[in-house]
């Protein structure tokens, strides 16, 4: 079975019947059921809990109802003067509308050649619920193709200064209110830099993006040409999906590491079973049931209300609500490796108290080279400045509202350092201090979320199994000390 090749080929998919019409209304994993139920594939333990995101976001569509695609006009795409807050992420280029809030997160799912990419999309695309108005699945190169042809087409017809890829995203969003995507990858300059801006265009018009790869996001277009250019599609793609790892890696203990990144946002249905995955592969596989325990520090007692082996879950409120200090959060990286913390709310600036103690806490499991693993009400740019903070200062320096907003929130992550330096010039932190404990928190929430850290010491067969667990547990205690 192939994908379409083109879009404009949309209406003659090559996929059997039932690709095109899920007559049933059936989800993923009913479908696997009936497909290892014929024989037709062998059941697989690790594909059945990736098949499970899939049914996650499938639910999710059955009741999402994309907004009608509003078309940029002419005049709109033409150059205009610098915004006046340009310093914070924007440039001379026409400005993306927000992204819905109510747009579902889609799904990035990596892995190695024969790890399933094809049948796991096989399987989404197939079964795509009937409320989707409209779906295209495309190989990723064919689809990048097609899209320069509709930049030049539009450059050729109303010239080269023209901000063309609005106006591409809303016909493609046209046609595609789920677009997937098989084999995403970057080997192009040309692509790199449209990449970001084409992505979000996509996304401002409601379009829910699935795409199989063979790298995780942090891989693609390594060592290309102005990279630097391409990070901010790597961090819009790592925000927007949910970065699935289809390869099958067991470490000794025999518990499959969960197949989705350590922080899922926001406090959805889906939240209990990200921590409850986690929690499980962190701790200790022989008493997976959790107990709870008790700290103490300088006579006073530390409550850690759930620990298995040496991972230890709170709620937000249980850590942070209550007083706590950096001593209490280095007693626990002595007792504890890992750190479950669910139900992370967006603080404000009336809570600084609580956010400046949970940078503190981050700042201790960073330091110890701990792991943690959350469930946040909002993205991690938005934890300790909410949306509204962020309009009101705007709006006292002349900003235009909701859209400068929207333009701040989704350009934070991508030049940290500087816009957190222009952003404690304004009346969002006390000083410069604040705002670098800030960034600085943002900076190492970010690297603990990254493959390298969550994987290491955890014992995986591929990196070393068992031995390299204890290396690694050594060398932490060895750092412990030092840090005391």
């Amino acid at each position: 079975m192939r994908p379409p090749q083109t879009l404009t080929s949309v209406r003659a998919v090559l996929f059997p019947r039932s690709s095109r019409f899920n007559t049933e209304d059936i989800g993923p994993i009913q479908e696997y059921d009936r497909r290892v139920d014929l024989g037709l594939i062998r059941n697989d333990e690790h594909q059945r809990g990736i098949i499970q995101s899939l049914q996650h976001l499938h639910e999710e569509l059955r009741h999402y109802e994309a907004r009608p695609v509003v078309h940029p006009t002419l005049e709109s795409l033409k150059p205009s003067k610098k915004s006046l807050f340009s310093w914070l992420g924007g440039s001379s280029q026409t400005q993306i509308a927000a992204i819905p809030s109510d747009l579902p997160r889609g799904l990035y799912l990596y892995g190695d050649v024969g790890s399933g990419k094809t049948m796991m999309m096989d399987l989404f695309y197939d079964t795509l619920p009937n409320a989707v108005r409209s779906k295209t699945r495309i190989h990723f190169h064919n689809f990048m193709q097609d899209v320069h042809r509709r930049l030049h087409k539009m450059k050729l017809q109303y010239g080269s200064d023209v901000d063309a890829v609005p106006f591409v995203a809303a016909e493609i969003a046209e046609q595609a209110n789920v677009l997937c995507f098989d084999e995403f990858q970057c080997t192009d300059v040309a692509d790199a830099m449209i990449l970001r801006r084409l992505l979000e265009s996509l996304m401002s018009h409601g379009v829910v993006l699935v795409t199989t790869s063979n790298r995780h996001p942090d891989e693609l277009y390594k060592n290309g040409i102005q990279r630097e250019s391409f990070i901010p599609a790597i961090q819009l793609l790592k925000r927007r999906l949910h970065v699935v790892n289809l390869d099958s890696t067991t470490d000794y203990r025999k518990i499959p590491r969960p197949p989705s990144g350590v922080y899922h946002t926001p406090l959805d249905a889906h939240a209990a079973s990200h921590a409850e995955k986690w929690f499980r592969f962190l701790g200790d596989p022989e008493t997976p049931e959790p107990h709870p325990e008790v700290q103490r520090v300088w006579g006073r007692e530390i409550i850690v209300p759930r620990v298995s082996g040496r991972c230890a879950w709170f709620t937000f409120d249980e850590l942070i609500g209550r007083p706590t200090s950096a001593a209490d959060y280095i007693e626990l990286m002595r007792s504890y490796d890992a750190f479950v913390v669910t139900e992370v709310p967006g603080m404000t600036f009336r809570q600084r108290d609580l956010a400046r103690r949970f940078i503190t806490f981050i700042d201790a499991v960073y330091e110890s080279h701990a792991k943690l693993v959350l469930t946040t009400a909002v993205p991690l740019q938005e934890l300790f400045v909410s949306r509204a903070e962020i309009q009101e200062s705007l709006m006292k320096n002349g900003g235009d509202g909701a859209r400068s907003v929207e333009d701040v929130m989704s350009h934070m992550m991508d030049d940290l350092e500087h816009n957190v330096d222009q952003l404690s010039k304004s009346n969002l932190f006390t000083g410069d201090e604040e705002a670098f404990a800030f960034a600085r928190a943002l900076s190492r929430l970010s690297e603990m979320g990254s493959k390298q850290w969550v994987e290491r010491g955890m014992g995986l067969e591929s990196q070393g199994g068992k031995r390299e667990r204890d290396s690694w547990a050594k060398t932490r205690s060895r750092q412990m000390e030092d840090s005391m």
